[in-house]
């Protein structure tokens, strides 16, 4: 994940820890090297995010993404119905594309994806519900950006990892754009004009999270 800075520093400290066993469990050796701060103060902080519940220490005494954060995770997500709305279209959307579907909205100078669903081919594309990503690059930065096309969505091949291509339309709420929708995939299978396979289907499912974002139906 992106590391962000906030200028309140034990904060960011306390984040890079947290950043660093978002992927796997690490031991205080692995904390201090992926960190990049000292011994004294990983081990500090790690202690106190345990105290906390955010993070906890595995049966081999490494230290992981604690329980709490479960449970603080449950309630963004309630706070933050935009998801809920989009999940039935997201799963139609990654059902007839056969490829990973994304939902982003703009959060400062990033991109966080606030839903995801993965493709079940055995190459795909992942990106984890959390991530933080550059606006400057990828079709979802893109449309976020308002650079959305004529006909309705962005493509892009390349841009922010080689190999991967995506396809993102934006989600309105009247003339603003509130979030983008976007299927993702190697470029094998996407294809280097990715927006002739999938635009429209993408385009017709930020239509239809628009609509159920506004409590009617989903249809496109």
């Amino acid at each position: 994940m992106d590391s962000i800075v906030s200028g309140v520093g034990v904060l960011d400290k306390s984040f890079s820890v947290l950043d660093a066993v978002a992927d796997r469990p690490c031991s205080l050796a692995e904390l201090v090297e992926r960190t990049g701060q000292s011994r004294a103060t990983v081990h500090r902080i790690a202690g106190a995010l345990v105290t906390h519940g955010l993070l906890r220490r595995t049966d081999d005494g490494r230290y992981a993404l604690g329980l709490h954060l479960v449970a603080l995770g449950r309630s963004a997500a309630e706070q933050f119905p935009l998801a809920t709305a989009a999940r039935p279209t997201l799963a139609e959307l990654r059902d007839t594309t056969g490829e990973s579907v994304q939902l982003y909205v703009r959060d400062g100078e990033h991109r966080v994806c606030v839903a995801a669903m993965e493709s079940p081919h055995g190459l795909r594309t992942i990106v984890p519900v959390g991530a933080a990503l550059p606006m400057e690059v990828g079709s979802a930065g893109r449309v976020l950006s308002g650079g959305v096309a004529r006909n309705g969505f962005v493509q892009t091949v390349g841009e922010r990892e080689p190999g991967v291509a995506s396809v993102s339309a934006p989600v309105l709420d009247g003339d603003e754009i509130v979030a983008a929708v976007s299927v993702s995939g190697p470029v094998d299978r996407m294809g280097r004009s990715p927006g002739r396979r999938h635009g429209a289907a993408v385009a017709a499912a930020g239509r239809a999270i628009g609509t159920a974002m506004r409590g009617g139906d989903a249809v496109n």
